[in-house]
């Protein structure tokens, strides 16, 4: 069995896939998917978000704002309030994106900050999205003591190095469906030296469907095709890399329950 330790349910183009959310996750139970995090990028949405997917006991989730999604100063008392739920299993997704938005740096750094603290505080883990920013994501991962909630690099597209660092933080490493693109050969070399117990797969859809559903609209069942593919650059068997990412998923996660 598999868990997509990350995807956005309540952005999935239904249309697109010819189903309602229902069907995506019938889908995704035959292909032998256990459990799903759908993960908040607004503060403003989660609620939306939270009620779309309540009716789901494999369904979890977290609340956070996406560094791409802040469109002012974060509210951290609202952040606290809402992942003070005990629905919530983590917080994010946070972190720093100076690809998309390098504009918007110290908005994000204040955001990012406020959600170590807010899931320190918790003691919840942290969601993290880093993309040309990884010196002041680890930076401020160390400064403010990320390691006491410990978490999780989603999607990763960085060097070992990157990798490296945070999981001397105590952090996972997630993989998407970016590791089986073409030019991603130097992101399959940080595949394979992930420590088993540290290692976490996931779609983030609608977004980065794997190879060999490139062009199509990404969703849960996918997840599968990132297991393939990170067992297959492993050289390990897929019951191995299933049964391992779904126990590093509860254990990183521990108050996302199994159906």
């Amino acid at each position: 069995m598999f868990v997509d330790s990350h995807c956005h349910l309540d952005r999935l183009e239904l249309d697109k896939l010819a189903m309602d959310l229902p069907a995506v996750l019938a889908n995704a139970k035959n292909e032998q998917i256990e459990h799903l995090l759908c993960v908040s990028v607004s503060l403003a949405e989660y609620p939306s978000m939270a009620a779309l997917v309540a009716p789901y006991p494999q369904v979890s989730v977290s609340c956070g704002e996406h560094p791409l999604h802040q469109q002012d100063v974060l509210d951290a008392d609202l952040l606290l309030a809402l992942a003070a739920d005990s629905k919530v299993v983590a917080v994010g997704e946070t972190g720093l994106d100076y690809f998309y938005s390098p504009d918007t740096k110290q908005l994000q750094q204040q955001a990012f900050i406020s959600h170590i603290e807010v899931a320190n505080q918790l003691q919840k883990p942290l969601i993290i999205h880093t993309r040309d920013a990884k010196a002041d994501t680890l930076a401020l991962m160390r400064q403010y003591q990320a390691d006491r909630c410990g978490g999780v690099l989603h999607c990763f597209t960085e060097d070992w190095d990157t990798a490296k660092a945070a999981l001397d933080l105590g952090f996972y490493i997630s993989f998407s469906g970016i590791m089986t693109f073409r030019n991603a050969d130097a992101l399959r070399d940080v595949v394979r030296q992930v420590p088993l117990d540290r290692l976490l797969i996931e779609t983030d859809s609608p977004y980065l469907s794997p190879v060999p559903f490139r062009g199509k609209t990404n969703q849960p069942a996918y997840v599968s095709a990132v297991a393939a593919a990170v067992a297959q650059v492993r050289s390990e068997d897929l019951t191995t890399i299933a049964s391992h990412s779904t126990a590093n998923f509860y254990r990183l996660f521990p108050l996302a329950k199994r159906a």
